[in-house]
């Protein structure tokens, strides 16, 4: 069996959609994506639901499958009821783990096979790798296309390395090294060298008949897709952590949303701008606390040209008199809604003319949660209750009154600031041809 290499496209390009998914009998194939994304870890607990630049771990790799716009099904094989609230969150569907293959000792393929035998209706299994945070839809599409369209029986990615391997000094012989990949009176520049091709574990994708009747993955008709070093990010143990959410930040995959159109944020008061208390004083003036950083997020999200709203909340109970003084101190035009959020947000955004995607949304509780999924960026406080976090695009780690609302103004400016640069590159693009 051998293994070929598979073009790669830019991520500029647009490969075609799989409208082919035959099999050898001019069948329709069901496609399925399935993440293996077991509750138990030795290094992070909980490491598949653990934010990662504003989003659970996991539903990095369910966004870029979702948008790929190739599988009959996506679904998460876990064990854990906390993940099983992510899942459904991104849309996905849940397969219930066994403990048979829910043990620290059980191999991927066992839970891959599990989820095959009893889901006789899936023809190719697509197994993404949760830890993979830097997956985007075109890797998948590029990569499943071969086996929709080309007739391959597995393909997995990797990505090449330019790195000269030795061969390992064992105490028990007699210390001596060798040269595993080169010669070493003829050290190769980097330029000179191909590199090696080293699986980077971000998919696995294999025909039913390869998982069940041969316990492999990678088997028959074997093809290889090669992913850039700067999407290859897997995460192991917890000092990657860092390094990777700065990865994901520059080259993540945020979604279809278009974060360079956001014109305006609604913003609610309570819990997100303050922790959500209302002090008295003696005199019986109400009072509440604001952080100075979040006051300087909205301004810089004014003075590039986005218009902030806040909301306040009938059952809140804040007076007039603090509404204005609100308003005097962030510059920013109070609202209040009723119980429902959304009927109130729904009449503003309709009498400004604008489409959901053109506006950001940042939101406590569970009124919230339908201006959570509509708008085209949204965001709760890391102290939100979970109905909210879940229903948001991004989970700040800031708590409400503490710098939430400068971190998700921070977060609405760089993404259209990658959304700039992504358009400038694509003019400079054209341009060349």
């Amino acid at each position: 069996m051998s293994a070929r290499k598979l073009t790669r496209r830019s991520p500029g390009d647009v490969p075609l959609e799989a409208d082919m998914e035959v099999g050898k009998n001019g069948e329709k194939r069901h496609v399925a994506a399935l993440i293996l994304a077991r509750g138990g870890s030795k290094g992070i607990p909980l490491k598949n639901i653990k934010m990662l630049a504003g989003v659970p771990l996991l539903g990095w790799v369910l966004r870029a499958a979702a948008d790929a716009n190739m599988f009959d099904s996506i679904w998460v094989s876990t064990d854990h009821e906390d993940i099983v609230k992510v899942s459904l969150a991104f849309g996905a569907k849940v397969h219930p783990r066994s403990p048979e293959v829910s043990r620290d000792s059980s191999s991927s393929l066992e839970a891959i096979q599990e989820f095959a035998r009893l889901h006789p209706e899936v023809d190719v299994v697509c197994n993404i790798q949760a830890t993979s945070p830097c997956l985007h839809p075109f890797h998948v599409k590029e990569a499943l296309e071969k086996i929709t369209l080309e007739g391959y029986d597995s393909v997995f990615s990797v990505v090449r390395r330019h790195q000269f391997r030795w061969r390992e000094a064992k105490k028990d012989t007699d210390g001596v090294t060798a040269p595993l990949n080169m010669n070493p009176n003829k050290r190769p520049r980097r330029q000179d060298w191909d590199g090696e091709l080293c699986e980077n574990g971000s998919f696995y994708f294999a025909s039913r008949d390869l998982i069940l009747n041969h316990g492999v993955l990678q088997g028959g008709k074997m093809g290889y897709y090669e992913m850039l070093p700067e999407y290859s990010v897997d995460i192991d143990v917890d000092i990657d952590w860092p390094v990777a959410e700065q990865r994901v930040l520059r080259f993540g995959y945020f979604g279809k949303d278009k974060p360079e159109v956001v014109q305006l944020m609604f913003c609610h008061v309570s819990g997100c701008l303050t922790d959500g208390q209302t002090a008295l004083s003696a005199s019986g003036d109400e009072m509440v606390h604001m952080n100075t950083r979040d006051i300087m997020g909205i301004r810089i999200l004014k003075r590039e040209g986005v218009e902030v709203v806040l909301l306040v909340s009938n059952e809140d109970d804040m007076s007039e008199v603090l509404s204005d003084k609100l308003s005097t101190r962030t510059g920013c035009e109070v609202k209040h809604v009723g119980g429902e959020t959304l009927l109130d947000v729904e009449k503003w955004r309709e009498e400004k003319k604008l489409d959901w995607k053109e506006v950001a949304f940042m939101g406590f509780d569970e009124p919230d949660v339908e201006c959570l999924k509509l708008a085209g960026l949204s965001a709760a406080p890391g102290d939100a209750p979970a109905v909210a976090v879940n229903a948001a695009r991004y989970a700040c780690r800031a708590r409400g009154g503490q710098g939430a609302v400068r971190e998700f103004a921070e977060h609405i400016l760089l993404l259209k600031r990658k959304a700039k640069c992504q358009m400038e590159r694509d003019r400079i693009n054209r341009e060349s041809f």
